[in-house]
């Protein structure tokens, strides 16, 4: 289940395009912190997550996260209606999800944010997989910060506690592979934190 979890966050999908009006992201970091009911379906599958470096695996008392430096980035985070943001990037590192039926080495993150709907790729065992829609994020329910510099400088961005919840497609593919799922659509599966320097593009 980590693998579609983190999938999103890193890269750009293979249907997105690059925007020449985006601006780019940099010095930045991607946390995703899983909630109770994440853990108890790791835990029902008898599942252990490591991270592959430089992703750090984070653990207190709000439970357990992945933290992943963001390699490459760029969007348009519609500071004014954050349910408009979209963007795309991706993440350094991976992580490593330990089973009895086997172990799994996710790497090459990549994702794309639209309208509100996470995609993306990763690469599993040495295979490419891509997921057409992962996660509906909450992007107005995070709580967000920003400096206050002049419109066409950079400017430094933080969004705490998105709130992620599954597609049906990804609930769907779930099922399939693991059997029903402990989660439905409406469920919080994990929450998202980042942090960057956002640089407006040329004008």
């Amino acid at each position: 289940m980590a693998s579609p979890l983190l999938a999103q966050f890193s890269g750009t999908a293979a249907a997105a395009s690059v925007d020449d009006t985006w601006g780019t992201v940099s010095d930045a970091w991607v946390e995703i912190r899983w909630t109770a009911p994440a853990q108890a379906q790791l835990d029902r599958l008898e599942a252990v997550v490591e991270a592959v470096p430089p992703a750090r695996l984070i653990k207190g008392s709000e439970g357990a996260a992945l933290r992943f430096p963001v390699r490459t980035g760029r969007g348009e985070p519609s500071l004014n209606d954050l349910s408009k943001a979209r963007g795309e990037g991706g993440l350094d590192g991976g992580l490593t999800v330990r089973t009895p039926q086997g172990t799994f080495r996710v790497t090459r993150l990549r994702g794309t944010l639209r309208e509100e709907v996470a995609s993306g790729t990763c690469v599993v065992n040495g295979v490419e997989a891509g997921h057409r829609s992962l996660f509906r994020c909450g992007v107005a329910e995070g709580r967000l910060t920003a400096g206050q510099v002049p419109a066409d400088r950079p400017l430094k961005v933080r969004v705490g506690d998105m709130p992620l919840h599954p597609t049906p497609d990804l609930v769907e593919a779930f099922s399939a592979t693991f059997g029903k799922p402990v989660f439905s659509t409406g469920t919080v599966l994990a929450h998202l934190s980042a942090e960057g320097v956002y640089t407006p593009p040329k004008r």
